[in-house]
């Protein structure tokens, strides 16, 4: 058995007579074709970096309404809910932020997840190419529609959030 590095540059060499990878269709379509993965890595970059954003500010707000629970909580002991209207909002706003942080949290998560399908995509059209792996053809069209799916998922998330935070800010509003 030749060493790994002779059967990786074996690999880069191949080329079926009609696969021609001088060929300029054969490889602007071979271009184009890892070009789509690679765009929707970026957008997905884009919308991890805006989501991260946003999980992060509501993180913080989570943080500092707590903070103002327990203050309300330490300075009267026996203090009930429904004594200060204030308490009242902020033990709503708390509940309805923890579920709105899940909602960004999942986004994130399916967002990091559609990366990795999409990266996966890239793997198995440069596999498919360079190695001559016809069989990856379906595995390649899979993951980059799995891909596709978690940004869709991320972006119902994200809707689902942004349903949420304006029912936050009524609530603020109400109570000032």
């Amino acid at each position: 058995m030749p060493p790994l590095h002779q059967d990786i540059f074996s690999m880069l060499s191949y080329s079926k007579p009609n696969e021609n990878l001088e060929d300029p269709v054969t490889s602007a379509d071979i271009i184009q074709t890892m070009l789509a993965p690679g765009l929707m890595i970026s957008a997905c970059g884009l919308l991890l970096l805006g989501m991260s954003n946003k999980y992060s500010v509501v993180l913080n707000r989570i943080r500092v309404l707590d903070e103002e629970k327990r203050i309300h909580l330490h300075d009267a002991p026996g203090r009930q809910e429904d004594d200060d209207p204030r308490l009242s909002c902020v033990l709503e706003q708390l509940s309805e932020l923890r579920t709105r942080a899940q909602f960004e949290r999942d986004a994130i998560v399916c967002y990091s997840a559609s990366v990795a399908f999409f990266v996966l995509t890239s793997i198995f059209i440069g596999l498919s190419v360079l190695g001559g792996i016809e069989a990856l053809g379906l595995l390649t069209i899979a993951s980059f529609l799995v891909g596709m799916l978690l940004v869709l998922a991320g972006v119902l998330f994200v809707g689902w959030e942004a349903v949420k935070g304006y029912r936050i800010i009524c609530l603020d509003m109400q109570n000032n």
